[in-house]
């Protein structure tokens, strides 16, 4: 259980005001320029100590993707911070833009500094209206006290900030549609090399992160690396992290945890736990809606970080779990989610574009029991010739749902196929 001293996020909930005035009773700009000054290698050695690691669901080490920008290029550097959070079950961005919103300002001056960058773009999702308005605000109030625009926070470092609204395309949440899409361009992902550290925003150096990956950055640095290294389950899953329970719990929520808290800890303790019990479990999505889902008996034992969800068979993904119970129908839960990555897929990709749409009819077939055994397995592969074979990871989301529904529900699938058979003896089975 995470201790309250060590809490970073002591406004997530929106109880006092996001105001720059508030926000400094917080902690927040204390002594902001006594750490640029401290040098761009030492921030990003501190990052690296930190063990810090992507929260926007990738988890590549902060650190070392910062150390990545190239110096002296003669080109603008660029810090794009992705708030496009279009993940279902995932809400915790969102908290930050409207509850925490100078964290995330501060953050990106001291990482844009570490990188070289006097401009950070903070892409925001269309459908976060409010957000976006009280971001705006905060950051006038940042310009307004001298935090940022010339000798930002009195460091000697220039730096501004632009807010770009998006459209509401879950693409624009992989960073290069993203970066595709600041330009003005069809939200597509890029092929990669060259990756954006060396081509990136409008041909730069660019370096895109997590909302929650750049506000925690100020704590951090003013706490030391050492002191979130310390937090957490291992070095390889280190610090706090932002969890978002949704579905059928008692008291849906944000939380600040440890990583490494216990699945079941963490929705007994923070969200009431399970609607009917524990017991009445069925299962869990734990890392937003592309992580394959886990069954009950698993997800008694299971911690959440990084790498325990991935022995597990899922992934930490951006900690967005979704929690279903024994009421829910488990394959048309999943079929929805096929749905969802059929219409948000970007067509670019011949096996994402036409395997998508496969999946769902497929899904929806399964989900009456209009189909026939042996095509659990033609669906399974299917999956396999969608993942991994995409320019982004949305192939990827879209196939591993479906194949964690097979892995752990199979014969909920099979059940539900012979029901419909015995009661439509009709029905042609000759494909069996």
């Amino acid at each position: 259980m995470l201790q309250d001293k060590d809490r970073i996020f002591t406004n997530l909930y929106g109880w006092e005001s996001f105001s720059l005035k508030d926000a400094k009773k917080r902690g927040d700009w204390n002594k902001t320029s006594s750490l640029i000054k401290k040098g761009s290698d030492w921030i990003i050695d501190e990052m690296k100590k930190s063990g810090l690691r992507g929260r926007g669901g990738a988890g590549f080490p902060t650190g070392l993707k910062w150390s990545f920008m190239p110096k002296d290029t003669g080109k603008p550097h660029y810090l794009v911070i992705n708030a496009d959070e279009s993940e279902p079950g995932t809400c915790k961005d969102r908290d930050i833009l409207r509850n925490e919103p100078h964290k995330l300002i501060e953050g990106a001056l001291l990482a844009g500094f570490a990188m070289g960058a006097h401009t950070a773009y903070i892409y925001v999702r269309g459908e976060f209206y409010n957000e976006a308005s009280e971001l705006m605000l905060a950051i006038k109030e940042a310009y307004d006290n001298g935090l940022l625009g010339k000798n930002a926070a009195k460091s000697g470092w220039d730096f501004d900030v632009i807010v770009h609204r998006g459209a509401g395309a879950y693409i624009c949440g992989e960073e290069t549609a993203l970066i595709e899409s600041i330009e003005g361009k069809k939200g597509q992902p890029r092929n990669k090399p060259p990756f954006p550290a060396m081509a990136g925003l409008y041909s730069c150096p660019t370096t895109v992160n997590n909302v929650e990956t750049i506000a925690v950055v100020p704590t951090i640095l003013r706490r030391g690396g050492e002191w979130f290294s310390k937090l957490g389950r291992d070095e390889k899953n280190a610090g706090t992290k932002l969890f978002c329970i949704s579905g059928h719990v008692n008291n849906p929520c944000n939380v600040e945890e440890e990583m490494g808290i216990s699945m079941r800890e963490l929705i007994e303790t923070h969200a009431g736990g399970v609607r009917g019990g524990w017991d009445n479990l069925l299962a869990v999505i734990p890392g937003g809606s592309s992580a394959p889902l886990l069954p009950k008996e698993i997800c008694d034992n299971v911690c959440m970080d990084f790498d325990s969800l991935k022995e597990a068979g899922s992934a930490l993904g951006t900690a967005g779990l979704i929690v279903m119970d024994k009421s829910t129908d488990i394959i048309f839960a999943i079929a929805r989610l096929s749905h969802f990555y059929m219409h948000e897929s970007c067509g670019q990709c011949t096996p994402c574009r036409e395997g998508t749409g496969w999946l769902w009819r497929i899904m929806m077939r399964m989900v009456k029991g209009q189909a026939t055994v042996s095509e659990i397995d033609k669906l399974l592969d299917i999956t396999k010739q969608i993942e991994g074979q995409t320019i982004c990871a949305l192939g990827d989301a879209a196939a591993w749902p479906v194949q964690g529904l097979i892995r752990h529900f199979r014969g909920e699938i099979e059940k539900r196929i012979i029901e419909y058979r015995k009661n439509a003896p009709s029905y042609d089975v000759a494909a069996e």
